[in-house]
């Protein structure tokens, strides 16, 4: 049997789903999510193949679902998206479902994930899309983690700084430091270059935590923060947060 999960917000959406997974009968609906919180948590308990996915949730949306879990299903999106993302999903080869649609229509994206099922070509799912997703409003402020099995939003003022730490970057707050499966290239191309600077080839600075800058050794110096702490600062890193700082 195919296991799939219908991740959606709307129940006549995830009806509609259901409805028409019960043609195929190798596929079996082990459970219906409300939100991107239920979602995680039967992603993890299931392992399914296949998810059917909903981008605009409350808590948090689709995208940020995606980005908490380590190797994703398959996925089918159904979207009511602008058009401007539905290119995007075309640009990455992923099937969607854009709101309302028919069985024909829904037929046709199943049986496309089917066929590549069946040949091992792979997934419909592209990781590189979260790029592009990281575009939307709604994620320009704030950023989503896992941390010992809870979901945490931080909104984008409370970091003080970011630091590399191998595969990860540590997102440091005032109420504790949470890890981050992304590179600090990865941020520094999502976060908004006026409000947060790269200093450092292995730091990035929210200039609203910054307090003065002193001189450090040769043509170094140390970003220090409103809380005291102290951020290295490359020659390059100052030449950018004096711009950024009009200084």
């Amino acid at each position: 049997m195919i296991k799939v999960l219908i991740i959606d917000d709307e129940p006549l959406a995830r009806s509609i789903v259901k409805e028409y997974l019960q043609d195929y009968t190798q596929i079996e609906v082990l459970e219906e999510c409300r939100d991107g919180f239920e979602g995680v948590k039967a992603i993890m308990q299931h392992q399914p193949d296949l998810i059917f996915l909903d981008i605009q949730m409350p808590k948090i949306n689709g995208f940020e679902m995606l980005e908490l879990i380590d190797r994703p299903p398959s996925v089918i999106f159904t979207t009511a998206f602008d058009e401007y993302a539905i290119r995007a999903f075309e640009a990455h080869a992923i099937d969607y479902l854009l709101k309302p649609f028919n069985k024909e229509r829904f037929d046709k994206a199943l049986q496309k994930w089917l066929a590549q099922e069946a040949n091992n070509t792979g997934t419909l799912f592209a990781p590189a899309l979260l790029t592009t997703a990281a575009q939307t409003p709604l994620q320009h402020s704030r950023i989503v983690v896992k941390s010992n099995g809870k979901i945490k939003i931080i909104p984008l003022h409370d970091i003080q700084y970011l630091e590399a730490a191998d595969d990860y970057v540590k997102i440091h707050t005032a109420s504790g430091t949470h890890l981050k499966n992304k590179t600090m290239q990865y941020f520094e191309q999502f976060l908004d270059a006026r409000q947060f600077v790269r200093t450092h080839r292995s730091y990035m600075v929210n200039i609203q935590q910054v307090t003065r800058l002193d001189p450090y050794e040769k043509e170094n110096y140390i970003a220090v923060l409103h809380t005291g702490l102290k951020v290295p600062v490359s020659k390059t890193g100052y030449l950018k947060l004096k711009q950024v700082l009009g200084i």
